[in-house]
């Protein structure tokens, strides 16, 4: 392996630790300058397995990787994402933080101020940031002033230290904060325990500054597996399938809408109709985690700034507690009794 290589490892053998793993065995065997040293986990058979499956070291534990690595994905339950993205950055690594990048904004704080205080590179982990669909979509953003956002998964027993919230929404959550670039004003919420002790199913409805309105779905309990953005801006409408990784772009002209509020050309018929451009963005289907750890990797090179920082992560955190409040203060109007 070349001197120059990135030396790489994954802490957490998990559902996510394990396509961190396959994502950097990939690089390695690819050629591009990785070297991917090794896995550490509390279970240690677990870890034996995982670097077993993927041709690397299972590593007793965090500081037995001090001066031997480069960079590190974290991907161990969000409880521990400060100790452990602390003790490797103070150990002179970079990091990537699977989302959410903490359980509290205090715990999110102390890992901004440990990456600060070391210099080191801290991406956070919010996938669809680097879905091709996403990607294309953001040169096309003007004014969004309403979006309908649907996230369903059928339940799978993982992830169930956090609510669906900080599971599966958070991730729509930072894809529309990064669109909208706007305080938030107001937040309407109501989620319910469905399997689990936590909340499985979500909907709420977030008002910005801007007098943009968002409203998302999140559940983790569905029979079906959906994955959609939908937004308008002045004069155009724009679907995203994050699954698909397909963009539709349905726009019409300021002279055409007026045209169109005379009478003078038929509403009928989108295609044919005059000023009313139907658009798919090419879109270059990739798989996100590669995409995220590619960016990742760059940053490392480079020591520029993150596509996704620390702050994006923390931003995401706040409006995701904020929904939370939200939920349990239903809760208590409707007399539904607590909930974790």
């Amino acid at each position: 392996m070349s001197a120059a290589a990135t030396r790489v490892a994954v802490v957490g053998c998990g559902v996510f630790g394990r396509n961190h793993a396959r994502v950097y065995r990939q690089l390695q065997h690819e050629g591009v300058g990785i070297e991917f040293v090794g896995v550490v986990d509390t279970d240690s058979q677990r870890a034996r397995s995982l670097a077993a499956e993927f041709g690397t070291q299972s590593i007793a534990s965090i500081g037995d990787l001090r001066g031997k690595i480069d960079a590190a994905s974290v991907a161990v339950p969000t409880s521990h994402h400060l100790s452990v993205g602390r003790e490797l950055m103070e150990s002179g690594s970079d990091v990537l933080v699977e989302k959410p990048l903490a359980s509290t904004l205090e715990e999110a704080d102390e890992l901004m101020a440990v990456a600060s205080k070391t210099g080191r590179i801290a991406q956070v982990g919010h996938l669809e940031r680097f879905n091709p669909a996403v990607k294309a979509t953001v040169p096309l953003v003007t004014l969004p002033m309403f979006f309908e956002v649907h996230r369903l998964s059928v339940f799978t027993p993982r992830s169930l230290d956090v609510d669906v919230i900080m599971d599966l929404m958070i991730h729509d959550l930072d894809v529309v904060l990064s669109l909208v670039k706007s305080p938030v004003r107001e937040i309407r919420a109501v989620g319910l325990p469905v399997i689990s002790d936590k909340v499985d199913i979500a909907n709420v409805r977030i008002e910005f500054e801007t007098g943009c309105v968002a409203n998302f779905t999140a559940s983790r309990v569905s029979t079906e597996k959906v994955r959609k953005l939908r937004f308008f801006q002045p004069h155009e409408y724009i679907s995203i399938d994050y699954g698909r990784q397909d963009v539709i772009s349905i726009r019409v002209d300021e002279a055409a809408a007026a045209a169109l509020l005379r009478g003078e050309t038929p509403a009928a018929g989108l295609g044919p109709a005059p000023g009313i451009a139907i658009n798919r963005p090419k879109v270059e289907t990739r798989e996100p985690l590669r995409t995220e750890i590619e960016a990742f990797i760059n940053s490392v090179r480079s020591r520029r700034n993150p596509e996704v920082s620390l702050k994006d992560g923390r931003a995401a955190l706040a409006l995701a507690l904020e929904i939370n409040q939200a939920i349990v203060k239903h809760h208590n109007r409707a007399g539904l009794g607590g909930i974790t």
